[in-house]
């Protein structure tokens, strides 16, 4: 039943607790699902005796249809109600995971991904927006902080648990996981949150525009998976050929329509448009880095599943840790030295880690790199998505989030396909230690230069006053309460390891 209490409820109440518990379960499905997932490829790779290119479409297939899909999922929330498209999408999403789990082959295995993405793009825009839609306004900052606080904690947790499950019962068990916590979750969400619509929201979906944004994609990234085994063949040229022709399809239909799914007016402020571009230099370089970084540390330095992924761990938790300070900073002096010093530092991060060899040792080779990178990430995340939000008008700052949220995953989604085939690292590169070596020194230069282009894009577009008028907390964003959580949640989700909270509509 629909109850007309939108905007009352409050932090301390009991009701109040269990709209945070339902959506923290929510986000914790993806969130973990994502940061294991990566742990656990080198073994489903042995398992299913696959190549490279299965292990790129395995975390692909999942940022493919999340990434093409996301702002649709937010329209249909405000439309039909936020709370039933959330349960749907955690109800779908759970199904795709039990599917991924009890996968029998590679092909089974990358579709179910495909299906988890869609759950995801389902799930993750109703999550934040139900705590935007249900909570008392003078609540909503302390809600959300609490919100992404649990988030930044699951992300802290994900690796330990993954690695535990992919070493102990088995990689499928990263998958299962997400059952239980869809047992729990779509129950409470049920019988305590409450339904809420956008009054606003009418006219068609944008399902043309929607699906031409996912095929093109998934056709460039099919050519450039394809191209290392293939070469310069009919099977790498023609999806290649026909990515580019609905990329400009779905160009002009978003042009054409009353109500896109992408307005191309919103990207007439110039500062958006800029740091969306610093965005995909960004996310494109950190999805290929956390990619390639756990096979490196599993294949080359021996790693177990845990090892690695508790490995790369200060990472996260120097987010954890600086995140608001960084947020704070950036308001201070504005975002254009954190947009430009941010990535400088990520990319020596990265040139670090090209040390991480056969016969490294973590306290000295590989922990230094990590580190780096991690203030890297720490200086520039959250001033990131602070003028993503500043960029545009306060009405429109969860369209603006969840744009962004978009473009961080094609980012991820490209790079992680594209990567691989500019290092030269061919189908089974990742079963002999010495040639994958090889090319992830290769690769990690690669991502270096792309975060350099991120700084200089920055630096010469980024207005340094464009934080000193935005609101201090716009709806439907993150409040400065729980900011810093809040990116350190996102930044992981973002760059490939899952799905974030960007809302959008159709």
């Amino acid at each position: 039943m629909e109850r007309d209490v939108a905007g009352s409820f409050r932090v301390s109440s009991a009701a109040g607790r269990w709209i945070l518990l339902t959506t923290v379960l929510g986000s914790a499905m993806a969130l973990l699902d994502s940061t294991v997932v990566n742990v656990a490829l080198p073994h489903i790779g042995l398992d299913l005796n696959a190549d490279l290119a299965v292990l790129q479409w395995t975390v692909n297939a999942y940022m493919l249809t999340l990434a093409g899909l996301i702002l649709l999922g937010g329209a249909l929330g405000d439309r039909f109600g936020r709370r039933r498209v959330f349960v749907i999408g955690v109800v779908w999403f759970a199904v795709a995971s039990l599917l991924c789990g009890l996968a029998p082959n590679a092909g089974v295995l990358i579709a179910s991904r495909a299906l988890q993405g869609i759950g995801g793009a389902l799930l993750t825009p109703g999550s934040l927006a139900l705590i935007q839609a249900t909570f008392h306004p003078d609540d909503r900052g302390r809600a959300v902080g609490l919100w992404s606080g649990f988030g930044g904690v699951g992300a802290a947790i994900g690796p330990f648990v993954g690695g535990w499950l992919v070493d102990g019962p088995g990689w499928r068990w990263v998958f299962f996981l997400n059952v239980p916590l869809a047992a729990v979750c779509v129950p409470v969400a049920l019988r305590h949150v409450p339904e809420s619509r956008d009054p606003r929201a009418h006219g068609r979906f944008d399902v043309l525009g929607a699906a031409l944004g996912a095929l093109a994609l998934a056709s460039v990234t099919y050519a450039l998976i394809a191209a290392p085994g293939a070469g310069l063949s009919s099977a790498v040229i023609i999806p290649a050929v026909v990515g580019l022709l609905l990329g400009i399809a779905f160009v002009y239909v978003e042009r054409a329509r009353r109500d896109p799914m992408l307005p191309p007016d919103i990207f007439a402020s110039r500062q958006f448009t800029a740091v969306n571009a610093v965005t995909l230099c960004v996310y494109a370089a950190f999805s290929g880095f956390f990619f390639l970084s756990v096979l490196q540390l599993q294949v080359v330095l021996g790693y177990s599943a845990l090892a690695a992924g508790t490995a790369l761990l200060p990472t996260t938790v120097l987010m954890l840790l600086l995140s608001a300070r960084s947020g704070e900073l950036g308001r201070r002096i504005g975002p254009r030295i954190p947009l430009t010093v941010g990535p400088l530092l990520c990319a020596a991060g990265m040139l670090l880690m090209t040390r991480a060899g056969v016969g490294a040792v973590y306290w000295r080779d590989v922990l230094p790199a990590l580190l780096v990178l991690g203030l890297g990430m720490v200086t520039l995340v959250a001033p990131l998505t602070a003028t993503v939000l500043a960029s545009v008008e306060v009405e429109r700052a969860g369209l603006a989030s969840g744009i962004n949220n978009a473009a961080a995953r094609a980012a991820g989604l490209v790079a992680v396909a594209a990567l691989p085939l500019l290092a030269g690292m061919g189908p089974e590169a990742y079963r002999s230690a010495d040639r994958f070596a090889a090319t992830f020194g290769r690769a990690m230069p690669i991502c270096a230069g792309v975060l350099v282009l991120g700084a200089v894009v920055a630096w010469c577009t980024v207005r340094a006053d464009v934080l000193e008028a935005a609101p201090a907390v716009p709806s439907g964003a993150p409040s400065p309460e729980g900011g810093g959580a809040v990116e350190a949640a996102e930044a992981p989700r973002k760059a490939g390891a899952g799905a974030g909270s960007g809302r959008g509509r159709g």
